[in-house]
């Protein structure tokens, strides 16, 4: 090894010591904890995490020097840093490729900041059932469409699962199709597969989804999926999931099924101005809604879509 890259090697452990050592054993432990879905430092100081199946729950606290440091800490890895006037920070934490998401002030009352885990574990069909987020027709419905490779819109707003839930339909896709080349874009790596047979494509500053999502035509997926549709790349994916590889599955912010194909035409508007309600009803074929209520997560509606011509149909309904 060269000089050059064991002094690289060196500064990198000295970076992770210090960050595990800002962070704190509290965090840390939770860090590697697959019951762990996110961490989060509120501008007050309180340390709060979110559990699977258990919602949010208050667990310490951290001085706002010690979360500075943190961040600065982060940030000089990306050999940026973090200021009055660029008070954002939104990257992979370099300790296990969480996402990690911060705001100093002014923007701010004191440091906050966010880590997404990595998914480490795969929360199946059968566990949301059994945890009581789904209900036994709902998953039926949903083992369903993946048998029968049908397009799954997954809708809810932040932080109601929407990911996790995508990461339940991609383990089912890989149970029930193993032979399946899928192809999986996202802007960060969350999703999690186990197919012997995928590519995993990520958007940059200067290579966004709608890039990827046409490359991905060259790839031969049997199926592609999204983690998230934000703007015109909606576009992209239906007329991808209808010229051939069926049994994809997307995310899209918005609180009910119905307002998912609704947030779709939107963002769909971004690129063209023709009616695209036909292509919607006939690219996507169930909309499932989840939502964080005062008792955990739950899966509000499984529904699939039709169109009468002149508006969507949504004519059975999964309880």
């Amino acid at each position: 090894m060269s000089d050059r890259a064991a002094n690289r090697d060196e500064q990198t452990r000295r970076l992770a010591e210090t960050m595990r050592r800002q962070l704190g054993e509290r965090i840390c432990d939770r860090m590697t904890d697959p019951n762990v879905v996110e961490i989060m430092l509120n501008a007050d100081g309180g340390i709060w995490e979110d559990r699977l199946g258990c919602g949010m729950t208050r667990i310490g606290e951290m001085l706002p020097q010690t979360a500075e440091a943190l961040i600065a800490t982060v940030a000089s890895t990306l050999r940026a840093t973090v200021t009055r006037d660029n008070p954002i920070i939104e990257c992979e934490l370099p300790l296990d490729g969480s996402r990690f998401e911060a705001m100093i002030p002014p923007i701010v009352s004191g440091p906050v900041f966010t880590i997404r885990r990595k998914a480490s574990q795969v929360f199946t069909f059968d566990d949301y059932v059994r945890t009581g987020i789904m209900s036994p027709g709902q998953r039926d419905a949903l083992e369903h469409a993946v048998s029968e490779r049908r397009n799954i819109l997954i809708c809810g707003g932040t932080t109601s699962g929407k990911t996790t839930l995508t990461n339940a339909v991609i383990h089912q896709i890989v149970a029930v199709h193993p032979h399946h080349r899928l192809v999986i874009i996202e802007d960060t790596a969350e999703l999690q597969c186990a197919a012997p047979n995928y590519v995993q494509l990520r958007a940059t500053d200067t290579v966004d989804m709608r890039r990827l999502l046409k490359g991905t035509m060259r790839l031969r997926p049997d199926r592609i999926i999204v983690g998230e549709v934000r703007g015109g790349e909606a576009l992209d994916m239906l007329k991808a999931w209808n010229t051939g590889h069926p049994g994809g599955c997307c995310t899209v912010h918005a609180n009910s099924a119905q307002a998912a194909v609704i947030r779709i035409e939107q963002l769909i508007q971004e690129v063209s101005q023709n009616p695209m309600r036909r292509l919607i009803a006939e690219a996507v074929d169930l909309v499932v809604s989840i939502t964080m209520t005062p008792n955990g997560r739950r899966v509000q509606e499984v529904l699939s879509v039709d169109f009468d011509g002149n508006d969507y149909v949504f004519p059975n309904r999964s309880a």
